[in-house]
């Protein structure tokens, strides 16, 4: 598996049209974190998680190998956004509380990936991965229109690495002994226009475009508009998180 940059041509939607993290994910990486001087946020993005980790460490590093989507990142005093890849963080040994890794794990070259998280994180350390799959909504009807776009329209267009996101991760390799992790979920009041700019972050959106040359959420657009409702209507939007949590050994070895 090699690092992959399916975002940076679309890096300004991508900041606008993500849903967010849940505050109790970062409040709990806190509270099982030992101190909280300074967290590591690997293929960063535009900073979904970066942020609302600053309100719960000293300082922030937040990395990632595409420029334009660190350009979307929001200022905040206690982050520091770096464009580097996910192997050469720049980190000093020894340095980091937590690692976090949010909806990207799949797209790095593992093996030097976790050397760089051993070089850099304190005995007791957190690496914390996590990730979410297909949404949910209450309307049957739309599912149903939603599960035959992600899997036959854009299907054939997603990049092997995604069968890690539809697993939770479980089959990549983590190198902690894992520690449970409670439920976690993202949730979003959106309109049909909201929903529709996520599915066109896609990667297999974006991969559609490029080789059928139009756009497939036109079509899915007005198939779902007749089961949405009126104009401005919103309905909950809901996203399972997976997460995979381990700690450094206290005893540096």
């Amino acid at each position: 598996m090699t690092s992959s940059d399916h975002f940076s041509g679309v890096a300004s939607a991508y900041a606008l049209r993500r849903p967010h993290y849940p505050e109790e994910l970062f409040a709990f990486l806190a509270a099982e974190a030992a101190q909280h001087d300074l967290a590591w946020d690997c293929g960063a993005g535009s900073g979904q998680a970066s942020v609302p980790l600053a309100r719960h460490f000293r300082r922030v590093v937040a990395t990632d190998a595409s420029a334009a989507m660190l350009r979307e990142a929001p200022h905040h005093s206690s982050v520091e956004y770096r464009t580097a890849p996910a192997h050469a963080s720049g980190l000093d040994r020894e340095t980091v509380d937590l690692v976090t890794v949010a909806q990207a794990l799949h797209w790095l070259d593992l093996e030097p990936f976790y050397a760089e998280v051993e070089r850099v994180l304190r005995p007791g350390g957190l690496l914390a991965v996590w990730t979410y799959g297909n949404q949910r909504l209450d309307v049957p009807a739309i599912d149903g229109v939603l599960h035959r776009f992600y899997h036959e329209v854009v299907g054939p267009f997603w990049p092997p690495e995604r069968r890690h996101v539809e697993a939770g991760y479980r089959g990549l390799p983590f190198p902690f002994r894992e520690i449970p992790t409670p439920a976690f979920q993202m949730q979003e009041q959106w309109t049909l226009a909201e929903l529709l700019g996520y599915i066109g972050t896609w990667s297999a959106s974006q991969r559609f475009r490029h080789a059928r040359g139009y756009d497939p959420g036109l079509a899915l657009g007005a198939e779902l508009q007749r089961g949405w409702g009126e104009p401005g209507t919103t309905r909950r939007v809901l996203w399972p998180i997976a997460m995979r949590l381990g700690r450094r050994p206290q005893a540096s070895t």
